[in-house]
C-alpha cells in the first residue's frame, strides 16, 4: 500500500476511533501489515486468518481457550469473511484494550450467547448450558483408568457446582436464566464477575505490556 493510501486510511480510522489517537492507529496499522504478511496468501493482503489471530492473542495476552478465541475472532470478523480487515482489527482492539465497562459487558454477553448457541438479542442460559462451559474438549476415552474417570467426574461436578453458585448470585429475577440485565447488574456490583464464565478479555498487565510494545515508537 502506498504512503498516500496509508495516510488516508489512518486519517479515516482515527476519525472513527473512540479509543486511539492518530499515532496509535498508525502503530496498529503497521502491526496489522506485519500480521497479514504471516497469513495465507488466500486473502491477498486484505487481512489475516483465524490462525494468525489466535496466535497473536495467545502471544500478546496469554489467552488460551480455543473455543473462546474462536468466538472473539468471530466478534472481530463482522463481515464474516474468515479474515480480519484493518478496520475490524483497529475497532476490535479498541474494545479489547480500552473499551468502556458497557462495551466490555456487551462483548462478553454476546460471546457467551454465541458459545451457548443462543441469539444475543435473547441472551439467556440455564444451568445445564452453563455447566458445559467447564467441559473439556478432550473427552475421556473408554480405555482411561477408573481412577482417572473418577477424578474427571468429580471435576465436572465441581464445575457444575461453581456455575450454579455463580448463576444463583447473578440471577436477580430468579427465573433460572441469565439475561443481559442480570449480567449488567451483577458486574456493576462486582466487576470480577465480568470474567465469571471464562476469560476472553486481556488483563490489565498484559494490556499495558502490549501497548508499551506496540506504541513505544511513534511512526514516522
Amino acid at each position: 500500500m502506498s504512503r498516500k493510501r496509508v495516510k488516508l486510511l489512518v486519517d479515516s480510522l482515527t476519525r472513527s476511533s473512540k479509543h486511539f489517537n492518530k499515532s496509535e492507529v498508525e502503530c496498529l496499522v503497521n502491526l496489522f501489515d506485519t500480521l497479514v504478511a504471516k497469513a495465507s496468501s488466500h486473502f491477498a493482503g486484505a487481512g489475516f486468518d483465524r490462525t494468525v489471530f489466535r496466535d497473536t492473542l495467545h502471544s500478546a495476552f496469554g489467552l488460551t481457550d480455543e473455543v473462546m478465541l474462536d468466538r472473539v475472532f468471530s466478534a472481530f470478523d463482522r463481515s464474516n469473511t474468515g479474515s480480519i480487515t484493518v478496520v475490524e482489527w483497529v475497532e476490535g482492539l479498541g474494545v479489547l484494550l480500552r473499551g468502556t465497562l458497557e462495551e466490555k459487558m456487551k462483548c462478553k454477553i454476546d460471546l457467551y450467547a454465541n458459545i451457548w448457541y443462543l441469539k444475543p438479542s435473547k441472551t439467556s442460559a440455564n444451568i445445564h448450558l452453563l455447566a458445559q462451559w467447564g467441559h473439556s474438549s478432550s473427552c475421556i476415552s473408554s480405555s482411561s483408568s477408573s481412577a482417572w474417570k473418577q477424578k474427571w467426574r468429580k471435576y465436572k461436578m465441581g464445575v457444575k457446582d461453581l456455575v450454579e453458585i455463580a448463576l444463583k448470585k447473578m440471577d436477580y429475577d430468579h427465573d433460572g436464566k441469565l439475561s443481559f440485565t442480570d449480567f449488567e447488574k451483577a458486574v456493576r456490583e462486582e466487576s470480577l464477575l465480568l470474567e465469571a464464565f471464562g476469560p476472553c478479555l486481556p488483563d490489565i498487565k498484559s494490556i499495558i505490556a502490549f501497548e508499551q510494545k506496540v506504541f513505544r515508537e511513534t511512526p514516522k
